[in-house]
């Protein structure tokens, strides 16, 4: 493409582009229309500079003039109510549902590891030895010992407020940290497992399985839910990062790291609860069948909200997204 002569065609295009922009509200209707049939040109224009004969200069002054246009034609918009409640109904959920691919493998297969971790753990001695002296396992192990007193260890709200932040942060982590190939987000998935097994593996060598099971059930259902939609979402994004499928690397990860920052909101909520649950249920003085009932009721209440609201929304075109309104615009790729 002849870059001079593309220029000469199209200028006084780009300028009366330039001087609609500029006109604000003193604009008639058929100036109004005109903006959008030449912001849709100049858009198309842009690309075809980009793609074929790149020039600094003309491309930053054309992305300029077409973010300002696509400002002007869709305006500014502001957050409501509507939209934090099509978040919490259609949204995140839709969001949850479309990754489930990615989670639900994940939640599996490190439920089977901390299983088999524990088991390992709780049938060799010499294993336990590397986790601690015999003294320290029984100040942790035995009745009264810090796996039963850690949930009463403070107030019941300070610590929910603790648990939350730190569950969050790590959701979070998990999240975010996906973009790095994946592998941060294995090793805090692994982490988190391991921390189980030892649990696992310390209380079944005391006899005490039924106890621990009965203190972490309540809370750590939905809990553990949470992260493993979290490790799976960002395992997701960093996959890809290397496969971004048949769109361009930068599309397919703006996209899914949108739905992942939406991800961080949503399950921020879910884990408010689980931490409710965490200070207020697990050190109560409910019977343990009270406890864990509450916690499986949370589980079959979040799993429902997610293949209910979140698979609907789904088959209505939900994206867990932004509105394509509000995406710019993107050219296919060769498959």
């Amino acid at each position: 493409m002849d870059l001079d002569v593309f220029v000469n065609a199209h200028r006084s295009e780009w300028d009366r582009l330039d001087h609609l922009v500029h006109r604000g509200r003193k604009r008639t209707g058929e100036e109004a229309d005109e903006l959008v049939d030449l912001y849709q040109r100049t858009a198309t224009h842009l690309s075809l500079i980009q793609s074929g004969a790149a020039d600094p200069l003309l491309t930053a002054r054309l992305t300029q003039l077409v973010a300002r246009a696509r400002a002007t034609v869709t305006g500014t918009r502001r957050a409501s109510w509507r939209d934090a409640a099509h978040f919490l109904t259609a949204g995140f959920p839709a969001a949850v549902y479309r990754s489930r691919r990615w989670w639900i493998p994940t939640a599996v297969l490190s439920v089977l590891l901390a299983a088999v971790m524990g088991w390992w753990i709780g049938t060799h001695p010499e294993v336990q030895a590397g986790i601690g002296a015999p003294e320290d396992l029984r100040r942790m192990t035995d009745p009264g010992g810090e796996y039963e007193t850690y949930y009463s260890s403070h107030p019941a709200t300070s610590f929910a407020a603790q648990v939350w932040t730190n569950n969050a942060q790590a959701a979070a982590m998990c999240l975010v940290l996906g973009a790095f190939l994946c592998v941060p987000v294995i090793w805090i998935l692994f982490v988190n497992v391991l921390n189980l097994a030892v649990g696992i593996g310390l209380m079944s060598s005391a006899g005490r399985l039924d106890t621990f099971l009965g203190l972490i059930l309540p809370h750590g259902l939905l809990e553990l839910t949470a992260v493993f939609v979290a490790a799976g979402t960002g395992l997701q994004l960093g996959w890809t990062v290397i496969d971004p499928g048949p769109r361009t690397r930068r599309s397919a990860l703006a996209q899914q790291g949108r739905a992942a920052v939406g991800m961080a909101i949503g399950l921020a909520l879910v884990l408010f609860v689980s931490g409710v649950i965490e200070g207020f249920v697990t050190p109560s003085g409910l019977p343990t069948w009270a406890r864990i009932t509450l916690g499986i009721t949370a589980e079959l209440a979040f799993l429902a909200y997610v293949y209910v609201l979140g698979g609907r929304a789904v088959r209505a075109g939900e994206a867990g997204d932004i509105t394509e309104v509000e995406r710019s615009a993107e050219r296919p790729v060769a498959a």
